[in-house]
């Protein structure tokens, strides 16, 4: 969702569940503010109802996230019967969730909404049928920082907040619905000006400090030259480390960053500056194509 200007004003999944009946998922540390914004911009005859204490959610993810679905319900799961970003009511068991096909860490999977009450027990189903296929639980580590990078899925508050721009995250898609919407001029008027900055996804070269230990950043620190250079993008702004985390599927500590356009370059050799020492960092991607899988096979599969 954008604001008046063209900035982000959140990130989150809509979901239709009837005709006139949808249901939104956002970010926990959100969740109040995106209730605000929506009723604030209610059409007449609309409601909504905040059902955050209703229901729980438990991601099932991986390459054999169906085969441990599949122990579980006699609903058609297959890729045709139940398509990529598409939601509906299943049964596990004998308790009914709403299973959307939807993944922030970029492996085949669903994410189940379950009545609170029920949450306890579908957990032990889903965990007890994937002990075959060694399913282990995972938490925010996974979700929020490895394999979000991994994919350079964007997040609200880090990569994306009022100052960026759909163009800048490399979020673009070929065409503008004709509906309207808040902050449509706004962006129609962004798609037709050069980009101030781009988003870009690096990797550590060399962690190796003076002292010879290993250092690995945590986000927020400033992206430089390789001598040290300072940098400015369109806007005024130095760069720095939105993102910063592991990827061992890439075997590299993965950056993310806004630079200027004309430091935007796959392969273009820059530093992060880390504990007064400057690191060797390389532009690996300068759009939203992801480091890992990606043509999204696996996410597709």
């Amino acid at each position: 969702m954008l604001d008046a200007k063209g900035g982000f004003r959140s990130d989150l999944t809509v979901m239709r569940l009837a005709h006139d009946r949808y249901r939104v998922v956002t970010g926990g540390l959100h969740g109040m503010a995106d209730l605000k914004w929506f009723a604030d911009h209610l059409p007449a005859g609309a409601a909504i109802v905040d059902q955050t204490s209703a229901f729980t959610t438990i991601g099932l993810w991986g390459p054999r996230a169906r085969d441990v679905l599949g122990r579980l319900t006699d609903d058609d799961i297959s890729h045709d019967g139940f398509p990529f970003l598409t939601c509906r009511r299943i049964e596990l068991g004998s308790i009914a969730v709403l299973a959307s096909r939807i993944s922030y860490v970029g492996e085949l999977g669903w994410e189940l909404y379950v009545p609170m009450e029920q949450g306890a027990r579908v957990w032990q189903l889903l965990h007890d049928a994937g002990e075959p296929d060694g399913a282990v639980p995972v938490g925010i580590g996974v979700y929020g920082t490895t394999g979000r990078l991994e994919k350079g899925y964007r997040a609200y508050g880090f990569e994306l907040d009022g100052e960026r721009t759909i163009i800048e995250a490399g979020m673009a898609r070929p065409k503008v619905k004709k509906a309207d919407f808040v902050g449509r001029e706004a962006y129609l008027a962004q798609r037709d000006a050069a980009p101030q900055s781009v988003l870009c996804t690096m990797t550590v070269d060399d962690h190796t400090s003076a002292s010879g230990r290993r250092r690995y950043m945590l986000g927020g620190e400033p992206i430089l030259t390789r001598d040290g250079g300072v940098l400015t993008d369109g806007h005024g702004h130095h760069p720095y480390v939105t993102s910063a985390g592991s990827a061992p599927s890439l075997g590299a500590h993965v950056l993310m960053a806004y630079l200027p356009p004309d430091q935007a370059v796959v392969g273009n050799a820059l530093a992060v500056s880390y504990m007064e020492e400057l690191y060797p960092v390389t532009v690996r991607s300068n759009d939203a194509t992801p480091l890992f899988d990606p043509a999204n096979e696996r996410i597709r599969g």
